[in-house]
């Protein structure tokens, strides 16, 4: 069902996967927390069990909640975000080994999207992958987000998008993973 976010908020968003438009590309989401939501993320996709889900934030104060030592990623974070920067960081024993296939570290950040933004402040934090097959390019015409209809719960109406992915920092080890709209200085 393709919405608008007035009525998307309106709904159970606790046991759903929706689709919604983000500041880089379109995404599959759902709550951090509702494990059959997360094992239909990585069904729709094709995804490898072995790859974690990266998690959106509304605020730092969710993030605070997510990670072991937010020292760590303190300056990082309120330099990039909210934006295109996922910083991968140890993680919180409560945070479901579903979301992170195991590992003990999370992929976090905050996105630059007023609209998403409201959506983490009401459902909480997310796990949130691209839109789209596992290896295949990320959705960003919002026509080609209609081809997943009857694989979720809701598509939020969204604008098409022309954005790099995030950029994905391991703060540990200090390495950028991936590359993305984000250069850290």
């Amino acid at each position: 069902m393709i919405v608008d976010l007035k009525t998307l908020l309106k709904k159970d968003l606790k046991h759903a996967v929706i689709v919604i438009p983000t500041d880089t590309v379109y995404g599959l989401a759902t709550p951090i927390d509702y494990d059959v939501g997360i094992e239909r993320i990585y069904q729709i996709k094709s995804r490898e069990s072995q790859k974690p889900l990266p998690v959106l934030c509304a605020n730092l104060d969710q993030v605070k909640t997510l990670v072991k030592d937010f020292d760590s990623i303190e300056i990082l974070a309120k330099r990039y975000w909210p934006g295109a920067l996922t910083l991968i960081t140890d993680k919180q024993d409560g945070v479901s080994n579903k979301v992170t296939s195991g590992l003990p570290q999370v992929g976090i950040r905050i996105p630059n999207h007023p609209e998403i933004l409201k959506i983490l402040k009401v459902v909480g934090p997310m796990a949130v992958t691209s839109l789209n097959v596992s290896n295949e390019p990320p959705v960003l015409k919002f026509d080609a987000t209609r081809d997943y209809e009857s694989f979720v719960d809701y598509i939020l109406k969204g604008p098409d998008l022309d954005n790099p992915s995030s950029t994905v920092y391991d703060v540990k080890n200090k390495k950028i993973l991936r590359q993305g709209a984000v250069n850290i200085i």
